[in-house]
């Protein structure tokens, strides 16, 4: 066997960690380049409605995956939620990962007032014992200002209605 000298193996160490670092550069900005930001801020207990990206011969087509997210896994470019949800009495559970190309939309239906991070508990509940109490929220001003005018015009119609009579 041949015997490396103290010198050598000091350069076959430092080469082996700028290879090392020049790997984890490459990683970093092929992932920075996947990762989109269009996601909405998607935490634990929130009833959510994805889109899954599915290709049937030549045609491709969004089907949506509706159900609550029962956990969350941060890991930058492999960052994924599992979602839950009860279909004819048999829960169906769906690990997503949140960049991927599958995954054309997330929206967020309701959010959920919940102590855990995850919330595995729920595979042992079946019908009204999964629901979770929903968490009311301040609403974003460009929402206010929109409900505001959707009430108004419904007041103004309703007063025209009461002077037809």
């Amino acid at each position: 066997m041949l015997e490396r000298t103290q010198n050598e193996k000091i350069l076959v160490k430092s080469d082996r960690v700028t290879f090392m670092a020049k790997l984890q550069e490459l990683v970093q900005t092929i992932q920075s380049g996947t990762m989109h930001t269009e996601l909405p801020d998607i935490r634990v207990g929130d009833l959510v409605r994805i889109g899954v990206s599915i290709q049937e011969g030549n045609k491709q087509r969004v089907q949506p995956f509706e159900g609550t997210v029962i956990a969350k896994h941060q890991a930058g470019a492999n960052s994924t939620v599992t979602v839950r949800k009860s279909l004819q009495g048999v829960g169906v559970e769906r690990v997503f990962p949140l960049y991927a190309p599958c995954v054309a939309n997330v929206q967020i239906l309701r959010r959920a007032q919940v102590s855990r991070a995850k919330l595995y508990y729920l595979r042992n509940r079946t019908g009204k014992a999964t629901r979770l109490k929903e968490k009311f929220e301040t609403l974003p001003e460009m929402w206010v200002n929109s409900q505001a005018s959707i009430s108004e015009k419904k007041m103004e119609s309703a007063k025209k209605g009461k002077n037809k009579k």
